[in-house]
């Protein structure tokens, strides 16, 4: 059985042979080094960290705590981001993406709950590009999610999987597409 010291030693020692046999080092990395040993789970990747969060690609393991965003798309708005459960999420037109900034907090966000992310957590992505995900320390100190630099919302009046009642809001609040733009159907 290898374990990573041994893997780690072998990969060495054939890059030394490379160096030494053409002069010059070509160094390939597998995106995923993980010890995949009969007997042994492999051990996720992160696609991206962002300070303490680690985001991956995919659907979470079960049993993990992590916040997990899917695509799901949708006849009305054309591609949208969800949650695991399928509840919708929202941008806010009046927050920016650059600085991203958050301007929805007391009564605004008991209408319209950040979808927050904490310490221990790891954020999965399914159809959702990494770099397009971060998050921000909002004013309570609680983190938000961005996606393209926008935090995300769900709306309090959206009850089942699916409903899409903050669609338009205010002329404000949409349903955010998987790169943070506003959904739209093509």
């Amino acid at each position: 059985m290898a374990t990573h010291g041994s893997k780690l030693k072998t990969l060495l020692t054939t890059a030394t042979l490379a160096l030494a046999a053409t002069g010059a080092l070509t160094l390939t990395v597998t995106p995923a080094l993980a010890d995949t040993s009969p007997g042994t789970a492999a051990t996720p990747v992160p696609a991206r960290t962002q300070g303490w969060l680690k985001i991956y690609t995919g659907t979470a393991p079960t049993g993990i705590n992590a916040v997990q965003l899917k695509v799901i798309n949708d006849p009305k708005v054309g591609p949208r981001v969800a949650d695991s459960g399928g509840r919708s999420l929202y941008r806010f037109d009046k927050d920016t993406a650059n600085p991203s900034v958050s301007n929805c907090n007391g009564d605004c966000a008991t209408t319209w709950p950040p979808l927050l992310v904490a310490r221990g957590q790891a954020l999965y992505l399914d159809g959702i590009n990494p770099a397009e995900t971060s998050f921000i320390e909002r004013a309570d100190g609680s983190c938000q999610i961005t996606i393209g630099g926008r935090p995300i919302y769900y709306f309090s009046k959206d009850r089942n999987p699916g409903d899409l009642n903050g669609q338009g809001v205010g002329g404000t609040w949409f349903a955010v597409a998987p790169t943070g733009a506003k959904a739209q159907a093509a």
